[in-house]
């Protein structure tokens, strides 16, 4: 369980468990984001990235996809890919064995009822697989992924400047990028503060020539 619980920061410990946090055939960066969609983050996100051309990969909560089955769409309509964060934003390490793997299916079943098509990608909540949440996301058909970059936009005392730079320090080609486009589960308001970061980053990686890469 402790390699688990350290995949999402620990690149051996990824590896042992066959999770990607990077995805070295990449020709640039993917941009992902947790957590919607969201009524205000999501539309204000995808504003920024049709603004600068930018591709990224949804991943998406079911319960806010039943909320606004519309937006899902609209994102898969600017050209995004969508995956799956879960049904539900729960720890996987806290809940039984069948619970998880419930939760997986809802979630499958959430997203194909919206767009018609399943996801083809997974990421946990807080980015932790359990044994049976592992086992559950591969019998789904689902292949997981981390990331290797994150802003840490989700807290309260941080600013657009800090979450650009916690991202672009180092960045690679390969390199998967955590953001958030809601705020249901981390600190209020916090996507008005991932928006306006974005245009940071995106600035920031067409100057470096480092495009965004979609992942689906």
């Amino acid at each position: 369980m402790l390699r688990h619980l350290l995949a999402p920061v620990n690149l051996g410990a990824a590896q042992a468990l066959g999770l990607p946090r990077r995805l070295p055939g990449l020709a640039g960066v993917a941009l992902t984001f947790d957590d919607g969609p969201h009524p205000e983050g999501t539309p204000a996100v995808l504003e920024v990235l049709a603004r600068a051309g930018a591709r990224a990969t949804f991943f998406v909560v079911g319960e806010q996809v039943q909320r606004r089955p519309e937006l899902l769409r609209e994102i898969a309509a600017g050209g995004h890919a969508i995956a799956l964060h879960g049904y539900r934003h729960r720890l996987q390490a806290r809940l039984p064995a069948r619970a998880v793997r419930e939760d997986v299916r809802r979630g499958v079943e959430v997203i194909g009822a919206a767009l018609g098509s399943a996801p083809g990608l997974h990421r946990p909540p807080f980015g932790i697989y359990s044994p049976a949440g592992l086992d559950a996301v591969h019998d789904a058909g689902l292949r997981p992924l981390l990331w290797s970059r994150w802003g840490k936009d989700w807290r309260r005392l941080t600013t657009p400047r800090r979450i650009a730079d916690r991202v672009l320090v180092g960045v690679l080609p390969g390199d998967v990028i955590l953001l958030h486009d809601a705020d249901f589960y981390s600190a209020r308001d916090s996507h008005r503060r991932t928006a306006a970061a974005l245009k940071i980053i995106l600035r920031e990686l067409t100057a470096r020539e480092l495009a965004t890469v979609l992942v689906v």
